[in-house]
C-alpha cells in the first residue's frame, strides 16, 4: 500500500479549501483517508498566518513511515522546514522563445 500526503478539496463551489491528508495512492482525491494533517486556505493572501496549517508531529511520523508527499505538499512542507526544499525543473522548453526571435532579440541588443 503506497501511502500519500496530499490535498483533499473541500469547500464551495469556487471557494476552495484543502485539507492536507495522508492516504492510500489508490483512492480518489476527495475519498477515504487515513488522517487528517493540516490545511490549506489558498483565497488567504500568501503573508496570512491561516493559508497553510501543518501538524509538524504527525507529518514526521506519516514520512517516517514511508509516506510520500506529491509535489504541492513537498513544497509547502519545504518552505515549513520538515524537509528539503524539493528542486523542480526549468520551465518547458516549449515556452522559451523561438529561433528567429531569439536572433531579433540578440540584434537589438547589439544595436542598441
Amino acid at each position: 500500500m503506497g501511502l500519500k500526503i496530499r490535498l483533499a478539496r473541500a469547500g464551495a463551489k469556487k471557494r476552495p479549501y484543502y485539507h492536507i491528508v495522508v492516504a492510500d495512492s489508490r483512492s480518489p482525491r476527495d475519498g477515504r483517508f487515513i488522517e487528517k494533517l493540516g490545511s490549506y486556505n489558498p483565497m488567504l493572501p500568501a503573508e496570512h498566518a491561516d493559508r497553510i496549517r501543518l501538524q509538524d508531529d504527525k507529518i514526521k511520523e506519516w514520512l517516517g513511515k514511508g509516506a510520500l508527499a506529491t509535489d504541492r505538499v513537498a513544497k509547502f512542507l519545504g518552505k515549513a522546514g520538515i524537509i528539503p526544499m524539493p528542486v523542480f525543473p526549468e520551465q518547458p522548453k516549449q515556452s522559451a522563445p523561438k529561433k528567429k526571435a531569439q536572433e531579433r532579440a540578440a540584434a537589438a541588443a547589439a544595436a542598441g
